[in-house]
């Protein structure tokens, strides 16, 4: 039986794969699981949040009705980013977090991903039990009376995550120009008022959520709108967010995309400069440019890289002692501040080192020179990457690279695609290679 958790939760098209009756049947077994890994005199409360999905109303009644009826409470907290959920289940000591959410992906599809009490997501044991009851729900209790859990709904929470990532600002941002890109999503409610708290002149942009228009034309998957308003105003720079918030895409002031590769380097620099750097490592993934590894191997940095998804590069972080990770498409993780990919948190770091250093965003991201990068994603199933002919178009694309570049053939994981990405010194080169597999695997 194919395994219901990809690498980020559990995803599908609402109300047709990821159904009111999965998430009820998610909300129970993960609710039960999470509680038998707690001490058993504490309470149970799982933390509930989402974006601004239309079906994520629907998808919360069913997972809180799951959550209720195994005896656990439920504390529902709204439309908050993903990072917040998983600190404030961290912060407020509950058993567990659950978010639903389907990140950068299209409005009709939306996601269910759990975080244990410490802020992170799960390793692969925990979602295998909880799977294991999915299969057989007749074990799962089904309490009766006082024994049902309690809804309880805790906006007010929204403002102590504004309150942390305000105090993680050491320095002033008092006269930089930001315009920010908030994807009608999860931070479209909290990101002018935590801007302008701490001085910064900000413009907004794509902060109408409507149920439907997440990500849709804008945001960190789409930043050519936000390029065009940096240019226009004459802004210093420009975020963008995903629909869930965990990821930064910035721009600098000519419009240029700054990508999570950029804002790596630049922040590991800095805290290296600060003497902040953890063993002075930086963890990124197999998906990070040449560029980025040549720029930190010229700065006395090591470069780790870790599979695609930042659970993984937070475990590499925890195993290697590393305090800086994070992916190409702008998740970052700064250990000593959070256990999960937060964008709001990135665009503050990044922010004060353009404030402290006094350069333009432009002359910190030139540091990363980048090899050029071509991905195509062919729709498939995992399984065409096992066909003979397949195997011999990535044979033929690696010696077509022949030591000047690299390839990576990898199944999304959260979405019914094969990712076919190569690094060469050439676009063209880089090409080349790509389309030998990708029409390969379009073929079969």
């Amino acid at each position: 039986m194919a395994r219901i958790f990809g690498t980020d939760g559990v995803r599908g098209v609402a109300n047709t794969v990821l159904t009111p009756e999965l998430a009820f049947n998610l909300g129970r077994a993960g609710a039960y699981v999470l509680a038998r890994h707690q001490a058993p005199e504490q309470p149970v409360s799982i933390l509930v949040g989402k974006d601004t999905r239309l079906s994520g109303d629907l998808l919360e009644s069913a997972l809180t009705a799951g959550i209720l009826s195994v005896g656990a409470d439920a504390y529902a907290v709204g439309v908050l980013p993903t990072p917040a959920v998983a600190w404030l289940t961290q912060q407020q000591a509950m058993t567990a977090g659950a978010m639903i959410s389907a990140s950068h992906n299209p409005a009709a599809d939306n996601g269910i991903k759990f975080f244990a009490h410490n802020g992170c997501k799960l390793p692969d044991e925990l979602e295998d039990e909880i799977e294991h009851f999915l299969h057989h729900p007749e074990q799962l209790p089904r309490p009766a009376g006082d024994g049902v859990g309690r809804l309880y709904e805790v906006p007010e929470w929204h403002a102590l995550y504004v309150d942390y990532l305000c105090a993680r600002v050491q320095s002033p941002l008092t006269g930089l120009h930001a315009v920010v890109d908030c994807a009608n999503g999860a931070v479209s409610y909290i990101a002018q008022p935590l801007f302008q708290r701490l001085g910064v002149k900000v413009d907004i942009l794509n902060a109408a959520p409507d149920g439907l228009n997440i990500n849709v034309s804008c945001g960190s998957t789409h930043p050519a709108g936000l390029a065009t308003r940096v240019r226009q105003l004459g802004a210093d720079l420009g975020l963008a967010f995903d629909g869930d918030a965990d990821r930064l895409v910035a721009v600098d002031h000519l419009g240029r995309v700054v990508n999570g590769d950029a804002i790596m380097a630049i922040c590991a620099l800095a805290l290296k400069r600060a003497g902040r750097l953890a063993n002075d490592t930086l963890v990124a993934t197999v998906m990070s440019n040449l560029g980025l590894e040549q720029a930190m191997q010229a700065a006395g940095i090591k470069l780790l890289r870790a599979p695609v998804g930042d659970r993984y590069v937070l475990a590499m972080m925890q195993e290697t002692g590393a305090s800086l990770g994070g992916e190409q498409s702008g998740h970052i993780i700064f250990l000593d501040h959070a256990t999960t990919g937060d964008g709001l948190l990135s665009a503050l770091q990044l922010l004060q080192v353009v404030a402290v250093s006094k350069r333009p965003l432009a002359e910190l991201a030139a540091v990363v020179k980048p090899f050029p990068q071509v991905l195509h994603n062919v729709p498939a199933d995992r399984s065409v990457l096992a066909i003979p002919k397949v195997q011999q178009a990535m044979q033929e694309a690696e010696a077509v690279l022949s030591g000047r570049g690299r390839l990576l053939v990898r199944p999304s994981g959260t979405e019914p695609l094969i990712r076919v990405m190569a690094e060469a010194e050439t676009e063209d080169l880089a090409e080349q290679a790509v389309r030998l597999v990708a029409v390969a695997i379009a073929e079969k």
